[in-house]
């Protein structure tokens, strides 16, 4: 935990003998002291937080390096750090276990995955979330990396049904009628 600088600063005058209290020049060095302490750690604590993926933000790039990935700064640190994620995951046995957890890094949600021996196919359900992840495209490309070349993988993804619509109550108009898009109703963004 870093201190800010007033913790600091109590901390350390009620670290001095009592005949400093009154010392302008003592409470000068003192306030002077802590404040560059305080920026040391916050400094010391921002460059911890980059060595793991999910605080990272100007590290981001160095795990970019790292996994191969060409850096995009106009994705926001989320999405960089889901592509992240799913590229930490997939490391290990391909297994539906190790899909599961690299989809689900990129869906951020339930994935099921469902493997058909005779057709040679992976069916990978997104059962945790509405409509198309934002990221489908990456991770259609990372799991190609993972999964072998001879299975076909078939997505399947969930959305919003008319008789879901009605069991909340509500009608069409009415969520419409609060600007909601029906892409919006129909991936459940409301």
């Amino acid at each position: 935990m870093t201190r800010t600088a007033e913790q600091m600063r109590q901390f350390m005058r009620d670290s001095l003998p009592d005949y400093y209290n009154e010392s302008r020049i003592a409470g000068n060095v003192v306030d002077r002291e802590a404040e560059e302490l305080a920026r040391v750690g916050a400094s010391a604590n921002d460059v911890l937080d980059q060595f793991y993926i999910g605080s990272a933000t100007w590290g981001l790039t160095r795990w970019e390096k790292i996994f191969g990935i060409t850096t995009d700064p106009t994705k926001t640190y989320e999405q960089r750090r889901e592509v992240l994620r799913g590229k930490l995951r997939g490391v290990g046995r391909v297994n539906a276990e190790l899909i599961e957890n690299v989809a689900a890094a990129y869906a951020n949600g339930e994935v099921d995955v469902t493997p058909n021996i005779a057709s040679y196919t992976l069916t990978i359900t997104f059962v945790g979330v509405f409509g198309v992840p934002a990221q489908i495209d990456l991770l259609k490309e990372t799991l190609r990396e993972i999964i072998p070349a001879h299975l076909a993988i078939d997505y399947v993804f969930r959305f919003f049904t008319y008789a879901e619509l009605l069991d909340t109550g509500k009608t069409y108009g009415e969520i419409a009628a609060t600007g909601k898009t029906y892409d919006d109703i129909y991936n459940r963004r409301f």
